[in-house]
C-alpha cells in the first residue's frame, strides 16, 4: 500500500517535509509536501531549507574523512598535539588515554556536556566563539569543558566533543569550519544549498520555519551557533549527495577523494561499541548493515537512514517538533514505510 504522505501529515499536525530516496546508489526522486510556514502559500520544494540539526555531526565526520585522507589530521593522535587556541584540560582521566578525533566522533572522549547546555541562538547573548564557549564563559555552556571519565570507558553523547572538533579543524586549517568545508565537501559534491549561516534573514524564501503545535516556533528560525554539532541548514536533496558520496567512497570512487579504507573506519563499531560509527550510529552487519543520523531541535525534526552495501537511503526533513522521538511520528512512518520496500 503506498504511503498517504498528506494524510499522515494532518494526523501528526506536521507543516512540512522533504525527503530524497537513494536507490542503487544513485538520487532517484525528491518528494515535497505541505507549507514552509503554516498559515501562508510558501510550500516545500526540493529547494527548500531545513535545520538539520545533529545530523550536521554526520557532515563533520565526512570533513575529518577528508582532512585525515590529506593527512592534515589523524583520527588517532591526541588531539593537543594540533590544537592551538584552546587545549584540552590533562587530569586523572587523561593519563592512560587521550582524546582522539576517533573517540570524539563517536562519543566516547570522556567529554560529557555541561547540564542545561548547548540551547539555541539567544540574540541578546550573541555568537560565542568555540574557545569561549569551550572555557565555559558564556550562557551556551556554562561550565568549561573537560574529560569527566576515561576516554574510551563509557558512551555518552556529546556536542560538546564536535565543538573541540571545530576548533581543531579550525586551528590546523587557519580557516572557518564553514570555510573549510565549502572547500572540502560543499563545492566538490555541488551541495548549494548548505550553510552554517547564523543570520538567517526572512527574506530567504527557501528557508522553512520551524513549528510546534501547530504553529510557527518564536522567532521563526532557531540557530544553533556551534556548526561542526548542530548549525546545519540544508536540504534533501544535499544531504542526499552526501550519502551517495559516502556510498561511492566505500567503492573507491569518491569524488572528493576519500580512500575506501578510510571510508569503512566511519562505519565500523567503535571501541566495543556496537551501535556507535564515528558520526553515526550502527545496526546490523554485513550487507544489511545500516547507518543513522538523527536531529531534533527547535521547530524540527529529521533522520537519515543508509544501507551502505545496498546502495540505498532515505533523507527525511520536517519543519515540525512533534514532542516525540522521530521513529514514534511521521518520520519514523516514511522510513518504516522505505525500509518495507527494500
Amino acid at each position: 500500500m503506498p504511503l498517504n504522505v498528506k494524510e499522515r501529515m494532518e494526523h501528526y499536525n506536521v507543516s512540512g517535509i522533504s525527503y530524497a530516496l537513494i536507490y542503487n546508489g544513485q538520487i532517484r526522486k525528491v518528494e515535497n509536501y505541505g507549507l514552509l510556514e503554516a498559515g501562508t502559500d510558501h510550500y516545500v520544494n526540493s529547494d527548500s531549507i531545513f535545520s538539520a540539526c545533529s545530523i550536521s555531526k554526520f557532515l563533520t565526520a565526512m570533513l575529518v574523512l577528508k582532512l585525515t585522507e590529506e593527512g592534515v589530521l589523524h583520527l588517532d593522535e591526541d588531539v593537543n598535539e594540533k590544537l592551538v587556541s584552546w587545549k584540552v584540560p590533562t587530569n586523572e582521566f587523561t593519563k592512560g588515554k587521550k582524546v582522539t578525533l576517533r573517540n570524539l566522533l563517536s562519543h566516547q572522549s570522556g567529554i560529557m556536556d555541561p547540564e542545561n547546555s548547548f540551547p539555541e541562538l539567544n540574540a541578546n547573548v550573541g555568537i560565542p566563539s568555540m574557545v569561549e564557549l569551550l572555557e565555559g564563559k558564556t550562557p551556551y555552556c556554562p561550565k568549561p569543558i573537560q574529560v569527566t571519565y576515561e576516554p574510551e570507558s563509557e558512551f555518552h553523547y556529546s556536542d560538546a566533543g564536535y565543538c573541540v572538533i571545530q576548533q581543531l579543524i579550525e586551528d590546523v586549517t587557519d580557516k572557518s569550519f564553514q570555510q573549510v568545508m565549502e572547500e572540502f565537501i560543499w563545492k566538490p559534491l555541488n551541495m548549494g544549498s548548505s550553510t552554517f549561516s547564523t543570520s538567517l534573514s526572512t527574506d530567504k524564501e527557501n528557508f522553512s520555519c520551524g513549528h510546534k503545535s501547530g504553529g510557527v516556533v518564536e522567532g521563526k528560525y532557531p540557530i544553533y551557533p556551534y556548526p561542526a554539532a548542530a548549525g546545519l541548514w540544508t536540504t534533501s536533496l544535499d544531504l542526499a549527495k552526501l550519502v551517495v558520496e559516502l556510498m561511492n567512497a566505500l567503492k573507491g570512487e569518491s569524488r572528493i577523494g576519500i580512500s575506501a579504507s578510510i571510508a569503512k573506519e566511519m562505519i565500523k563499531p567503535q571501541r566495543g561499541k556496537a551501535w556507535a560509527g564515528l558520526g553515526v550510529f550502527l545496526e546490523g552487519s554485513n550487507k544489511e548493515l545500516e547507518i543513522s543520523s538523527f536531529g531534533w531541535g527547535v521547530g524540527f525534526q529529521c533522520m537519515m537512514v543508509a544501507y551502505p552495501y545496498l546502495g540505498s537511503g532515505l533523507v527525511i526533513m520536517t519543519n515540525t517538533d512533534l514532542g516525540v522521538h522521530q521513529l514514534e511520528g511521521l518520520i519514523g512512518e516514511v522510513y518504516h514505510h522505505f525500509k518495507s520496500e527494500n
